[in-house]
C-alpha cells in the first residue's frame, strides 16, 4: 500500500485558528508561519484481517498490545516501543509496519502540506504448527473457530464426512449434525481456533515460533555519549547500562525499539537498517 495526498495551507491555517484562538477572539491579529520541514514516523497498526489469535499479545516484550477476543481486534496501545516484534510474529500478517512522511515546502507554488503513507517490508518470523487435536467429547464455541480460520483448515462436517475418512473421534457421531474437522495440511498453527475457544480444554496444540529476525541495530556514538544514564532508564529489556562510565549493549536482549533513542539528549544513540 502506498498512499499520497494532500491538504491545502489554507484549510490547516483555518484548524490552526479554530483551535488556537479564544471564542471570544475574532483572530484578525491571528499569524500563522510555518518552515519547511520534512518528517517521518512509524506507525504499527492492526489490519482487519486479524484473526484473534493473541500471538502479538503473547510475544510482546513490554505488554503493549490488548488481547483480542470473539468480538475486537487486537490493539496497539501508548504502551508501544515500536520494536516491531509484533509485525513479523503475526502468523496472517495482519499487523503493519506503515512509514508515514509529512512534507512542507514554502517553494512550492501549490501550497500544500503532502502526506505520504506506505507499507514498510518487514521480515517475518516461522511459525508453525507441529499438530493439532480436538477434544469432541466437550462442548465449544466450534462455530466461532471455523469463522475467524483464516485458511479454512477448520470446518464443521456432518458424520457422514467422518466416515467417510473412517475416522474415530472417540465420541458417537449424530446424523443431522455438525462437528469440528481440522485439515492438518492446511492449519499454518496461528491458534486462533484455541484462543477463542471457550473451552480450554477443546484443542490442544503445539507449534513452534521462530527466533526474531532483527533488521534493524542500535549504532552507539560513543564520542557523542554525555553520561546522562537516560538510555539506562528507559531501556524497557534492560538491555543498556553504563560501565565505567561507557554505554554496554546486550544484544541479546536489546529489541531494537526506539526507547534509548528518543531519550538520548545527544544523540548518540541510532537505530539502523541493516545493508
Amino acid at each position: 500500500m502506498n498512499v499520497s495526498f494532500i491538504k491545502q495551507m489554507k484549510n490547516l491555517e483555518r484548524e490552526v485558528l479554530l483551535k488556537s484562538v479564544e471564542l471570544d477572539d475574532d483572530g484578525d491579529d491571528f499569524q500563522f508561519e510555518l518552515e519547511d520541514f520534512s518528517v517521518t514516523d512509524e506507525i504499527i497498526a492492526v489490519a482487519p484481517r486479524c484473526v484473534r489469535c493473541n500471538t502479538c499479545v503473547g510475544e510482546c516484550p513490554v505488554n503493549a498490545i490488548e488481547p483480542a477476543n470473539i468480538f475486537r481486534m487486537a490493539k496497539i496501545t501508548d504502551k508501544c516501543v515500536k520494536c516491531e516484534i509484533c509485525v513479523q510474529s503475526c502468523p496472517v500478517s495482519a499487523i503493519k509496519l506503515i512509514s508515514n512522511t509529512v512534507v512542507y515546502d514554502s517553494g512550492d507554488e501549490r501550497e500544500v502540506i503532502e502526506y505520504k503513507v506506505a507499507n514498510v517490508s518487514y521480515p517475518h518470523r516461522v511459525v508453525r504448527m507441529n499438530s493439532i487435536a480436538i477434544d469432541y467429547s466437550v462442548d465449544n464455541n466450534w462455530d466461532d473457530c471455523a469463522n475467524l480460520c483464516p485458511t479454512n483448515a477448520f470446518t464443521l462436517e456432518f458424520k457422514e464426512f467422518f466416515d467417510d475418512l473412517d475416522m474415530d473421534v472417540g465420541i458417537e457421531l449424530i446424523e443431522d449434525e455438525l462437528y469440528p474437522y481440522i485439515n492438518e495440511k492446511l492449519c499454518i498453527g496461528c491458534g486462533a481456533c484455541k484462543e477463542i475457544s471457550l473451552n480450554d480444554f477443546a484443542i490442544e496444540l503445539d507449534r513452534y515460533i521462530g527466533p526474531v529476525r532483527h533488521s534493524r541495530f542500535i549504532d552507539i556514538n560513543y564520542d557523542s555519549c554525555v553520561n546522562c544514564f537516560l538510555c539506562e532508564e528507559n531501556c524497557p529489556t534492560g538491555a543498556i547500562e553504563l560501565v565505567d562510565g561507557e554505554v554496554v549493549l546486550d544484544n541479546d536482549k536489546c529489541i531494537r525499539c526506539v526507547e534509548c533513542t528518543n531519550h538520548c539528549p545527544v544523540e548518540a544513540l541510532k537505530r539502523v537498517d541493516m545493508k
